[in-house]
């Protein structure tokens, strides 16, 4: 279920983003961030010690909402979900776990 505003909002169509392979609607000029929170996902990364990491400062900053973006053929880059717009078939990877 998804967690946006829906009343007096306008967004173009939607895209389809994919979160540990699950597809999921999302909207190009919103960030990645908002795309996850969206759906519900709330951890981004690990730390060193393994720890489960969400988003702090949502601007860019503190780098605890970075996400990993599978390229294909076994490339990924990793990225700062808060400043990283939205793109259709874009392929995300999070840890999972609460």
């Amino acid at each position: 279920m998804s967690k946006r505003i829906t009343v007096g909002v306008a967004r173009p169509a939607a895209v389809t983003v994919f979160i540990n392979g699950r597809a999921v609607e999302a909207y190009v000029g919103e960030s990645v961030l908002t795309a996850l929170i969206a759906a519900g996902v709330l951890t981004t990364s690990r730390d060193s010690f393994g720890r489960l990491r969400t988003p702090f400062c949502n601007m860019g900053v503190c780098f605890d909402c970075l996400v990993e973006v599978d390229e294909g053929e076994g490339a990924s880059s990793r990225v700062r979900a808060c400043l990283t717009p939205v793109r259709a078939g874009l392929r995300l990877v999070v840890p999972e776990g609460h």
